[in-house]
Order: C-alpha cells, then sequence, then structure tokens
C-alpha cells in the first residue's frame, strides 16, 4: 500500500498525471546559442524521461530581460515556441505530461547577457554579490537598476505572454518561478528589497508583484499555472528576515487563484533541509488548498512515506533524474541508480544529456 501510493495517478488542478514522480526543473545551459531555442537534442532528453507523471522543464526566461544565464531556453519568440513544440508532441507520443517554468532572472544577471549590454532589473539597485554564467565562463553578477513603478504592468504581462505562448507550443502547463532569488522572490525578501513605494516596505507590498503575476497568469489559464517557492533559502544570496509571516500572509491569497499546484522547496535549494525553530514546511503546507509538491533531497523512502501520509501529492526530484530517464522505473523496483555526472550538468552536448542508460540497456 505505501508504495503504491506515489506510483498513483492524481490532478495537480486541471492536469491529470500518471504517477506522482515529478521532474524538477533542471538548467542544462544547451539551448541554440543567440536564439536561445531549445536544441534538437532537448527533444530526446524531455522524451526520454516522459515515464514521469509530470516534467517541468528548466527554467525559461519570458523575455530576453529575463536572461541570466548563457544558453537558456526563451519562451518568447516564434522560433522558441516552434522548438519547444516538437519536445511537448515527443512528450505527449510518450504519454507523459509536461509543464514550463516560467522565468525572470532579475538580478541574477550580467550586462553582457542583457539586451544592448543594459542592466539587470530588480526591486532594488542591489548587487546580488553572486556569480552567473556567459561566454567567459563565471563572472560577478552585474549590479542591477530598480525597476520603476510604471514598469510593474509590463512584467505582469511578460509573464502572461509567457503563459499564452507555452499554450500555443503545446504544454499541459506552466509553473511560474518565485524562488531562488530570482526576480519575483527578490521582491518578496527583505533582504532584497529595499522600495519604498507600493512594492516595498510591508509584506503586503513586498508580496503585490508576485500575487499580480499568480491572479493575471491563472486568468489566462486557470488550472494549469503552479508556483514554485522556496521560503526558507537564501539561494543567489537572497535573504527574509522573518520568513514565516511572509509566507503565512502570501500562501493563503494564493488560493483564490484556482492553481494547479504549489511547489515548495523544502529548506535550502539543494541543501540542507535543517530549519531553524520556529520555522515550519507543514505549517505552511496546511495553508495551502490545492496540490503540494515536494521538493529537496527526497529519497525513496522519503517520497513513498510522505505520499502515502498526504503530507504530499507529488514529489519532484532533481539530479537521480539527469543521469536516470528511467526513475520511474527504477523507484518502483527500488532499482540502483545511475550516478551522475556533475562535469556535464551545464552546457555541451549529449554527453551526460542523452546518453545515460535505462535499466534494460543496463
Amino acid at each position: 500500500m505505501t508504495e503504491q501510493t506515489l506510483f498513483t495517478p492524481t490532478k495537480l488542478g486541471e492536469i491529470a498525471i500518471a504517477n506522482r514522480v515529478v521532474m524538477a526543473p533542471l538548467t542544462r545551459n544547451r539551448a541554440e546559442h543567440g536564439t536561445d531555442v531549445p536544441s534538437p537534442l532537448a527533444v530526446d532528453y524531455y522524451a526520454q524521461r516522459a515515464s514521469a507523471g509530470l516534467l517541468i522543464t528548466e527554467a525559461s526566461q519570458i523575455s530576453p530581460e529575463g536572461k541570466g544565464y548563457k544558453d537558456t531556453p526563451g519562451i518568447y519568440s516564434p522560433e522558441q515556441i516552434a522548438g519547444w513544440r516538437k519536445i511537448t508532441d515527443a512528450v505527449h507520443a510518450k504519454g507523459g505530461k509536461i509543464v514550463i517554468q516560467l522565468w525572470h532572472v532579475g538580478r541574477i544577471s550580467h550586462t553582457s547577457l542583457q539586451p544592448n549590454g543594459q542592466l539587470p532589473v530588480a526591486p532594488s539597485a542591489l548587487n546580488a554579490g553572486g556569480k552567473t554564467f556567459n561566454d567567459e565562463g563565471f563572472v560577478d553578477t552585474s549590479t542591477p537598476r530598480a525597476l520603476e513603478l510604471g514598469e510593474m504592468p509590463r512584467i505582469v504581462a511578460d509573464f502572461v505572454a509567457a503563459t499564452r505562448n507555452a499554450r500555443a507550443a503545446g504544454f499541459d502547463g506552466v509553473e511560474v518561478h518565485g524562488a531562488n532569488g530570482y526576480l519575483l522572490d527578490t521582491f518578496l525578501k527583505d533582504g532584497g528589497n529595499q522600495r519604498n513605494d507600493a512594492y516595498g516596505g510591508s509584506i503586503e507590498n513586498r508580496a503585490r508583484l508576485m500575487l499580480e503575476v499568480m491572479e493575471a497568469t491563472s486568468k489566462e489559464w486557470p488550472g494549469h499555472v503552479g508556483l514554485r517557492l522556496s521560503p526558507f533559502s537564501n539561494a543567489n544570496e537572497i535573504t527574509e528576515s522573518d520568513p514565516m509571516p511572509l509566507y503565512e500572509y502570501l500562501i493563503p491569497k494564493l488560493n483564490a487563484f484556482n492553481l494547479a499546484y504549489l511547489h515548495m522547496i523544502e529548506g535550502q535549494t539543494g541543501g540542507p533541509r535543517d530549519l531553524a525553530e520556529g520555522h515550519s514546511i507543514d505549517a505552511l503546507r496546511a495553508l495551502f488548498d490545492g496540490a503540494y509538491m515536494a521538493n529537496n533531497g527526497y529519497s525513496r523512502d522519503m517520497a513513498l512515506d510522505a505520499t502515502q501520509t498526504g503530507r504530499a501529492d507529488a514529489i519532484a526530484f532533481g539530479r537521480s533524474f539527469i543521469s536516470n530517464p528511467d526513475l520511474v522505473a527504477r523507484l518502483k523496483q527500488d532499482a540502483p541508480l545511475n550516478k551522475a555526472n556533475s562535469a556535464t550538468f551545464y552546457g555541451g552536448g549529449a554527453e551526460g544529456y542523452t546518453d545515460y542508460p535505462t535499466l534494460g540497456a543496463a
């Protein structure tokens, strides 16, 4: 009984999935250079993993301004839409479901990656103090400029346009990236937001842009929009002095939008799951009425337990999906997993991308 739950069908909003094993969004830096169109290799990569209940694509910029890393795909040009269509068709031909993660990186960028070498944008002109990746290799992020009040509707409109483009590309839904120190997360958290207008200061003001984006995208495609949050993560050098009240305000507001799911990183992104005293994922999860997707370091046993007990409706697996295209079958059989080659995670060709063996091949 315990094992069955993870491998049984369910619905995430209006998206019916065959099992509760989800492929988490994983940046791979293999889009076509110059156009940011998904490469032909990406068709094979996603189709190989279509046995997942749901595939969430690598984060994809909603506009040229939203780009923060070399050779990441976009979802704003006709050529990108056509490139993604080949991928969604291939996944659907294998019986899979796929959503695209919508990304505006905010301050995690460099002028060399921006249109006309312009400054990246953020809620406030605060340098992240981190690194990004361009044609020269790893470089310090550029200090952004603060978005003007009159630019907020443009940001919302870019997310809506990307949602519309995702439908045209044949996706089953979209996931808004509201985590990991990118634009929406930076507005939300006081470590990145020093504004004194309607989008800064109070919790209500800092949550305003994210709620406007979620309202607008969910109206565009009801029941097909998910959201990723990282309440306790300081990824990309973003901090929040008091996360519980912030997310206790934000999460109940999301219930008005008929979201497909809420996808939460439990603890530090790709790191420890331990939380400070008084911080609770379970308390935040209880505030959301819809489907809950758990993420961060889940083992097979943890995933079986979380879905069996109802603590989570689906479990997102990251790196194990890189090296195990047939991860669902391996989890079901409790089979050994291929070891991932971290040297091929970002950039390159087929090696470490489409050449990992399945159980049968092994």
